[in-house]
């Protein structure tokens, strides 16, 4: 049993790249490899046309759909090849796709990267379209990952808080006591809006280390119009995507303003969303005795880390690489643990985080040669 290998496949809503990782689940859980897959910027742009309505839809998320299987398809045979991994210890790979729409408000979710086109690529037996299944089960599709940090993070004397910090932010809670329900939802925006805003100002695809946001001021009246989102005061369960968090969402807080603000006060006040909406939302569970525990690629940012801290005190704060998987890789993981279960009959979500009926296994199957 120890010599199989399942690959996970994740590309998130920042579009920094494919995360591609290969790990063991038995006799105990080890990351055996790991790779990153670039997402050329041609491709890039035309994901960020279907994240919104537009003309000729369908024929472009049809050769995008078939264009990105072969990109994650891509990325796996990397993987497989740099590390010298047998693809005859390969069990499956489990791959995320590339969420174009997110509605739960209508059971409706879309993630592209036709896996067919994996399975053919790669000759491997491809687990996909995971979040359909608990949608049907009238849940929100997500958080998925809630499952999987429950099970390699969990502490029987610590509670623990894990938080994704990706284009958006979730949170996966883990109380000690085992009769206590694990809980997850998203708080709201992770990079997704400092991204894009330094994306329209300076061209780059992230703020490094919060280095532009750390030289602007806070603009009081942006962050209370932005905070005033019902979102944020909603009860769980509850996920969202960019059909809310987007550069429209800025520019139309942006017009309540009296004055026109400099764009490094803008980046300071989205960074500081994202910091109060992820902290109010872990301080309203009010667990003692807490650690909290960060990953995705937010959770790089040091000036981002150096507010949540200061909200956050007096809880611990640090990452997932204390606990023996490094930040970047933990989503990739999680869904190769989620192919895993599926091909082992087992669900992979978690009722009480997605609001589902019950709990079902997730994903497609599609065969390998």
């Amino acid at each position: 049993m120890s010599a199989q290998i399942y690959i996970g496949l994740m590309s998130g809503t920042s579009l920094d790249s494919i995360d591609a990782v290969a790990v063991r689940f038995e006799p105990s859980f080890e990351l055996i490899a790991s790779h990153s897959e670039p997402i050329p910027p041609a491709i890039d742009n035309r994901i960020r046309v279907l994240f919104n309505p537009g003309d000729n839809e369908i024929d472009q998320l049809g050769n995008l759909d078939l264009e990105l299987g072969e990109l994650f398809a891509s990325a796996a045979n990397t993987l497989i090849e740099h590390h010298g991994l047998s693809r005859d210890q390969i069990i499956a790979i489990g791959s995320h796709g590339q969420t174009i729409r997110h509605r739960p408000e209508t059971h409706f979710t879309l993630q592209i990267g036709d896996p067919n086109t994996i399975a053919e690529h790669t000759g491997i037996t491809t687990v996909a379209d995971f979040r359909c299944r608990d949608m049907a089960a009238g849940g929100q599709g997500a958080p998925l990952v809630p499952a999987f940090h429950n099970g390699l993070f969990r502490h029987s004397q610590k509670n623990r808080i894990l938080v994704n910090i990706g284009g958006m932010a979730n949170l996966t809670i883990i109380e000690a006591d085992p009769e206590k329900p694990v809980l997850g939802y998203d708080t709201g925006p992770g990079n997704v809006l400092m991204d894009s805003w330094i994306q329209h100002h300076q061209q780059k695809n992230y703020d490094a280390d919060g280095q532009w946001a750390n030289t602007g001021k806070v603009i009081p009246e942006l962050l209370n119009a932005m905070l005033s989102l019902p979102y944020f005061s909603e009860t769980p369960p509850k996920s969202t995507g960019r059909e809310q968090f987007n550069p429209l969402w800025i520019e139309q807080n942006i017009r309540s303003l009296a004055s026109t603000p400099e764009p490094s006060d803008v980046q300071a006040t989205l960074l500081e969303l994202t910091a109060i909406t992820i902290a109010d939302a872990i301080n309203r569970h009010q667990l003692d005795n807490l650690q909290v525990f960060l990953c995705g690629g937010g959770s790089h940012n040091r000036q981002l880390r150096a507010r949540l801290s200061t909200l956050l005190q007096p809880h611990y704060l640090s990452d997932t690489a204390e606990l023996g998987l490094d930040p970047d890789w933990v989503e990739a993981a999680a869904f190769a643990w989620l192919a895993y279960r599926t091909l082992n009959k087992e669900s992979g979500n978690i009722p009480e985080v997605t609001g589902a009926k019950g709990f079902r296994p997730l994903g497609a199957i599609y065969w390998g040669s």
